[in-house]
């Protein structure tokens, strides 16, 4: 029982546990449900790669997240015409374009052309017509070999960072490396005020020098 002059707790004990509680029994169920999906998507989809079309890499917005690669909305008009592919031609082959993005870097524009051309390298392309066989599409010996692609079109890989060893001489050993940081803190610190007083001695040495 509550102590001194307090208000009686109210209990809520007479809810309805059965029609309140959350289960997850169909859990099981709809594993089997998305299974069977992704089967029906890849067979209605097939030969194209399940993942969808290809996409290119871009930079996040802001200074925050501008370091993380991730798939754009399509590529650019200049990717695709350094690339060799015509613009009309690569949504019919896969490839998403963006109308209003822009290379705004060197870097960027070559990753994604060598991207569209190692895409283009692997591609095979099944004629409309298996008897009429247009300039461009696969011969039929490499389509006996075509099977589908399940998963990522052409990851990001990102290469792990050379790591360098260096063996440290006696003198390194013998430094007095947190000494150092203080003292360069230290005068980091005091930029401000030692510019301060110089600028008051050099002023009291011109009234100085007046006054003679």
């Amino acid at each position: 029982m509550v102590r001194h002059n307090n208000e009686i707790p109210h209990q809520h004990f007479k809810k309805d546990w059965q029609e309140r509680v959350k289960t997850w029994f169909e859990q099981p169920a709809r594993k089997q449900r998305r299974r069977l999906a992704r089967a029906a998507k890849a067979k209605s989809t097939f030969p194209r790669p399940t993942a969808g079309a290809l996409r290119p890499l871009v930079h996040c917005q802001s200074i925050r997240y501008n370091s993380k690669v991730r798939a754009g909305r399509g590529f650019t008009f200049e990717e695709l015409k350094e690339a060799g592919i015509p613009v009309k031609m690569a949504p019919t082959i896969g490839i998403c374009v963006d109308h209003r993005r822009h290379n705004k870097s060197l870097e960027s524009l070559q990753e994604n052309v060598k991207r569209l051309k190692a895409y283009k390298a692997k591609l095979l392309l099944f004629p409309r017509n298996l008897k009429k066989p247009k300039n461009g599409d696969s011969t039929a010996e490499e389509l006996q070999t075509a099977d589908q692609l399940a998963g990522v079109i052409l990851p990001t890989t990102k290469a792990a960072p050379a790591v360098e060893f260096v063996a440290l001489t006696e003198e390194q050993k013998n430094a007095p490396a947190y000494a150092k940081l203080r003292l360069e803190r230290m005068n980091a610190r005091m930029i401000g005020i030692r510019k301060k007083r110089a600028e008051e001695a050099e002023k009291e040495a011109k009234d100085a020098a007046k006054g003679k």
